[in-house]
């Protein structure tokens, strides 16, 4: 039997492949609405990795966005070329520079087998060389998240160069073509939505089969003590690299996904507030369950895109008071509040059966 996080896996790939399906077909859709949806499952795969990494290893990282970020910018990087080698215009931080062409890593970006190829690798080798030299020398605890998120802060600094050739503080945009697709147009918002639904939903999946592996339950074992698991002869240092590695991993596709439905990637991805926010959704839906980060990202995201119009100056006091309001009436997130509400009606239920009983 599956599990409420594998069947919830299993669905969000469903209506994600449906939803790709019917577009080819002829099937219209609202590009407004395609976007908004397709760009809040980029977010909760975000919040997934960090659970991934926060909820079951209890490593808090507080510079998630630069994986983030990474995704994002590589993506970028591939439709700039495939935009400057069809027209080409070059794009604005070319003319600001007076460069004649694409700095040499830009070499072929424009393989999309290549592009993720080269974030998986980027990612990798970033994650594990930060993520080994800080579990090699036992840094834990809140002395970690302030070091991930100097890390990012750092990265966001030096994108901010114009001479870096990743756009500087403009960022990049004006994209033409977005994996073979026009880059405006409701088919390519739903394409691209249904491909967000789909991945977050299988990497939901994956995440609960690896929780449920052995390595899962070492993940857990470290995150609930890991000194004695040290002094039983477990080295907890690959451990932790596998689960910081995986995460690493999950929050560039989320990067790599959300950057073509926006249309631009400049370094505010990068700043420290997108990595906290990040820790508010999973602390808000609830770390440890993995539906609860999504769930968490969901009503997060959601209510900042509608409030952001509407009170923009409010929307940093709404969002406080919500996550107050939810620790101190649920510490577990809402996740747990959701468990409350069953199991409040599983009670009502079996009162109302044994009234019924006892009536005559």
């Amino acid at each position: 039997m599956f599990q409420a996080s594998e069947k919830a896996g299993i669905l969000l790939a469903l209506c994600g492949l449906l939803l790709i399906g019917a577009t080819s077909l002829g099937f219209s859709t609202s590009q407004y609405a395609m976007n908004l949806i397709g760009q809040i499952a980029a977010f909760a795969l975000l919040a997934l990795s960090l659970d991934l990494l926060w909820g079951f290893c209890g490593i808090l990282s507080l510079g998630h966005g630069l994986f983030f970020a990474i995704g994002g910018y590589l993506v970028a990087m591939h439709l700039v070329k495939v935009t400057f080698d069809a027209t080409g215009t070059p794009p604005d931080f070319m003319l600001f520079m007076g460069w004649d062409s694409l700095p040499f890593y830009y070499f072929q970006l424009d393989s999309i087998a290549y592009l993720i190829v080269a974030i998986a690798a980027v990612t990798t080798v970033v994650s594990f060389v930060f993520g080994y030299v800080s579990f090699r020398s036992r840094v834990t605890g809140v002395y970690f998240a302030i070091i991930t998120q100097a890390l990012v802060y750092m990265v966001m600094l030096y994108m901010f160069r114009n001479d870096s050739g990743f756009g500087g503080n403009n960022g990049m945009t004006g994209f033409k073509e977005i994996f073979g697709m026009p880059a405006s147009g409701s088919t390519t918002a739903a394409f691209l939505c249904g491909g967000s639904l789909a991945t977050l939903g299988l990497c939901l999946y994956g995440c609960k089969k690896l929780v449920d592996s052995p390595i899962g339950q070492f993940m857990l074992a470290v995150r609930e003590d890991e000194s004695r698991l040290r002094f039983l002869g477990v080295n907890t240092v690959h451990i932790k690299l596998i689960a910081w590695c995986i995460s690493a991993i999950l929050a560039a596709m989320a990067g790599f996904l959300y950057v073509p439905q926006v249309g631009i990637v400049n370094p505010t991805i990068l700043s420290p507030e997108l990595s906290i926010e990040i820790a508010a959704w999973v602390a808000l839906g609830g770390r440890g369950s993995l539906l609860g980060p999504i769930l968490g990202a969901v009503v997060i995201s959601g209510l900042k895109f509608i409030l952001t119009g509407l009170a923009p100056d409010l929307w940093p006091f709404i969002l406080a008071t919500l996550i107050i309001c939810v620790v101190i009436w649920s510490p577990n997130g809402l996740a747990d509040t959701s468990s409350h509400v069953a199991s409040f009606y599983r009670r009502l239920g079996s009162l109302t059966s044994i009234k019924g009983r006892s009536q005559p």
